[in-house]
């Protein structure tokens, strides 16, 4: 019995990481008084984008990145005169940089489903 998890204490932990994460919001009221236009529909723009869209975009741009700087670096190769060292090294850093990033926000996020899976019920 010593190892049951008290209800309440659990949901005061869940309700106070739910307020925790609304403080980055604005509040909805205000959102949708902000967001909607003359017809009364709510504009798409204002809305704040959710976690699978979010990493999308950030998989994208590294995505980007890691382009530009291979085409730099063709470029480069084949004696484009308008291509300098300098902008394939800084590209090819960039490159590398970002993928580092994504590479370790993928890792707390593996670690973190490990640490939820591995979590008694």
């Amino acid at each position: 019995m010593s190892n049951r998890v008290d209800i309440n204490n659990l949901l005061h932990e869940m309700r106070s990481l739910k307020s925790q994460t609304q403080a980055f919001q604005k509040p909805q009221g205000l959102q949708e008084s902000i967001a909607t236009e003359s017809t009364g529909r709510v504009n798409q723009a204002n809305q704040v984008p959710g976690f699978a869209e979010m990493m999308s975009q950030a998989v994208n741009s590294v995505n980007d990145v890691q382009q530009n700087a291979g085409q730099l670096a063709n470029a480069y190769q084949q004696g484009d005169p308008s291509v300098d060292i300098t902008d394939v090294m800084i590209a090819s850093q960039k490159a590398s940089v970002s993928f580092e990033a994504a590479l370790q926000v993928r890792n707390k996020l593996v670690e973190a489903y490990r640490d939820i899976m591995n979590m008694p019920i």
